[in-house]
């Protein structure tokens, strides 16, 4: 699979909802369904810097940062998309684009995400509590 990766569009938005909804129902199995909703990605990129992978013209993944804070807020692919490199391509044209040091929280509970950030050389440097549970605070120099 070719995935390329570009700035956030408008014709994006509708179907990135859609993968983060469809993301965080399938994979947060800690945090009660119900709490999600569509209109949750507008909140949680609101002012940050977003890249989207494309398997064509169909968003199967972004990552979404705060610049000023070096601070990784999201990195997400599609459920049906996961394990074929659009991770590692996201978080590697993120972290082309950002300071150092770079920061994310991830989910305690959220394994396959802790080992897909320790294999990049991330590294826990505290942790914390917040809405979604207990999560890690990672950083990657």
């Amino acid at each position: 699979m070719t995935v390329a990766i570009r700035e956030l569009q408008p014709q994006d938005l509708a179907a990135l909802r859609q993968l983060y909804f469809d993301s965080r129902r399938d994979r947060f199995t800690w945090v009660d369904p119900a709490r999600f909703a569509l209109d949750d990605f507008d909140v949680a990129i609101q002012g940050e810097t977003i890249l989207v992978a494309l398997d064509g013209e169909v968003p199967v993944g972004f990552v979404a940062w705060w610049p000023p804070e070096n601070f990784i807020h999201s990195l997400f692919v599609h459920p049906a998309h996961q394990r074929r490199g659009i991770g590692t391509a996201l978080l590697s044209a993120c972290l082309a684009q950002i300071g150092r040091p770079v920061q994310l929280k991830c989910a305690q509970a959220n394994e396959a995400a802790l080992a897909f950030y320790r294999s990049h050389g991330w590294t826990v440097d505290g942790e914390g509590v917040g809405p979604d549970g207990e999560y890690y605070l990672m950083t990657c120099q």
